[in-house]
């Protein structure tokens, strides 16, 4: 008799991961098998992914390890750190680091948050030579995160969700995000594995936790079952498109870009709308503007500099960038 659908359905998830790993790693004998680190909070998610890990990477050849962040933001936080560390030791996990991280204010709690574990988690990989880092996002996590790039009005590219790969070298790899987050808590049941539930998770206080308890049950009250399975095939089918839209403009770049760094307006009127404006995203970001704190109103802003010039003045984004037009030029300068 085989494992428990939940528990098929995670471990299957899991060992498409690794063979993607193996793939692009070259084995020379065992103790150059790759190491793979999971990211373990200690929920339900991340604690099915940990075990799902631990059961597939010894067959076929992958070291396997995991790391725990402590945020260092509830009463107790280091202890929970140290007892997630224990239940990934006893799945025979290793190595296992806890790592504390200080949280800082930039963004917001939850983008500070991310911030700095995804800093500790790439120290991390960098420490021990990982070849990736399995993230425990979810289908539920992904229908989310389309929501809320939804609502911040971004475009396609926020609706296009989380990709499955990203980081540096492909370096974190999201194998659930076909997977529901009840499978996933199922898994965890079914093998008995204790699992701790963040209260941050159900705190009104932040937006996915509001969203996650009230808006989404909303729409599937009003819309009918499926919503969450909608949203995520919206960003699987979003992000092809925003990738090819990508290309195009790292293209165009190229062709409207002077050594001096200035753009040409010329030029970039002559581009497709969604491709100038990815033009003009890309060259404020390079220029220093924080990409988690520029919106689609500001490159809009920018975008009239080129499409309904008024003589208008320089246009202020985060990050202390001005954008100005000068003498058919576009030039953009920090400070």
């Amino acid at each position: 008799m085989g494992p428990h659908p939940a528990v098929a359905a995670i471990r299957l998830a899991v060992r498409r991961v690794l063979h993607d790993v193996l793939n692009h790693h070259c084995v020379q004998d065992r103790h150059d098998a790759p190491l793979v680190l999971v990211a373990c909070s200690g929920g339900a998610d991340s604690m099915a992914l940990a075990s799902a890990l631990a059961f597939e990477a010894p067959k076929l050849g992958v070291r396997a390890g995991g790391v725990t962040i402590d945020h260092g933001l509830q009463e107790g936080s280091d202890l929970r750190a140290a007892e997630v560390a224990l239940r990934l030791r006893a799945l025979k996990l290793d190595p296992v680091d806890v790592v504390g991280v200080e949280v800082g204010r930039a963004g917001g709690p939850e983008a500070a948050a991310r911030d700095a574990r995804y800093a500790a988690l790439d120290a991390a990989a960098d420490r021990h030579g990982a070849s990736a880092v399995l993230l425990g996002h979810t289908r539920d996590d992904q229908a989310e995160t389309v929501l809320l790039g939804l609502a911040r009005g971004s475009g396609i590219r926020s609706l296009s969700g989380m990709a499955a790969t990203t980081g540096t070298n492909g370096r974190y790899r999201r194998p659930f995000l076909d997977v529901d987050r009840q499978t996933a808590r199922t898994a965890c049941l079914i093998q008995a594995l204790p699992v701790w539930d963040d209260p941050h998770n159900t705190d009104p206080a932040y937006t996915r936790s509001r969203l996650r308890h009230e808006g989404l049950p909303a729409l599937e009250k009003c819309l009918g079952k499926g919503v969450v399975e909608a949203l995520a095939r919206t960003a699987r089918l979003s992000r092809d498109d925003a990738d090819a839209l990508d290309s195009w403009a790292a293209d165009a770049a190229a062709t409207v870009r002077d050594d001096a760094g200035t753009l040409d307006v010329a030029g970039l009127f002559a581009l497709p709308a969604a491709v100038r404006r990815r033009v003009l995203r890309r060259a404020v970001v390079a220029a220093g503007s924080p990409a988690g704190s520029l919106f689609a109103r500001h490159i809009e802003e920018v975008d009239r500099l080129i499409t309904a010039w008024r003589g208008q003045g320089a246009i202020n984004l985060p990050g202390r960038v001005g954008v100005r037009r000068q003498g058919g030029r576009l030039v953009i300068r920090q400070g």
